[in-house]
């Protein structure tokens, strides 16, 4: 095993920590408009289109959503209603986490400081925190950065706030696209990878890899 002591360890919330059940809570509202038969198209695009939303500027999180599923209903010609997104946005703060998370994540807790870095606003992460059971050293948002992932701003806005490099972190998530591609351009000096299943593993990006909460714990000697 790798010698790995950063002074932080740093996290993305949703997918990695926190189980994101977007797809779930969208099926249900999209299913007198959308045919089951078309249903996981139309997720895979609300899912690329939220990803193309926070690569402008900031906006907050609630709008991210609502005009991401709006551009996803336009493609697949259903009517929007406004109220589906806010209806997701309202959902998140309720998502507990990943079976995996609570017990590893306190034993890490026990030796290394904790922060999230979360495409979130302030009123949401509070509460899923929490749900998370562990002790967080820092909690950080978009809406606090003014940038969302993959925006390198996001990360350098914590790096300030920690008043770190990124040669000090540890960074680990369950996303190439939003974390691991944007710390490797940092030059973070570890990240780990945890398939969910999300994302297929990208081995050019050097990020270690695990499917658990407890693979972080392994790495870090704990």
């Amino acid at each position: 095993m790798p010698d790995i002591r950063p002074k932080y360890v740093t996290f993305d919330c949703y997918g990695t920590l926190t189980w994101f059940r977007i797809g779930e809570v969208t099926r249900g509202l999209m299913a007198d408009r959308v045919p089951e038969s078309r249903m996981e198209a139309f997720l895979r695009d609300y899912n690329w289109y939220r990803f193309d939303q926070v690569l402008g500027p900031w906006a907050p999180y609630v709008d991210v959503l609502k005009a991401s599923l709006e551009r996803t209903c336009r493609r697949h010609g259903v009517p929007f209603r406004e109220a589906d997104g806010q209806a997701i946005y309202e959902a998140v703060p309720s998502w507990g986490p990943h079976p995996d998370v609570p017990a590893p994540l306190k034993r890490v807790a026990a030796r290394y400081p904790l922060v999230i870095l979360s495409n979130a606003s302030d009123d949401q992460i509070v509460k899923n925190a929490a749900l998370l059971e562990a002790p967080f050293h820092r909690i950080y948002t978009a809406q606090q950065a003014q940038a969302y992932k993959p925006r390198m701003q996001a990360f350098e806005y914590m790096f300030d706030m920690l008043g770190c490099g990124p040669e000090d972190v540890l960074h680990v998530s369950a996303s190439y696209r939003y974390d691991i591609i944007p710390a490797y351009g940092l030059r973070v000096a570890n990240t780990l990878y945890v398939n969910r299943g999300y994302e297929p593993e990208i081995p050019f990006y050097g990020a270690h890899q695990t499917t658990t909460i407890e693979g972080l714990a392994k790495l870090l000697g704990v």
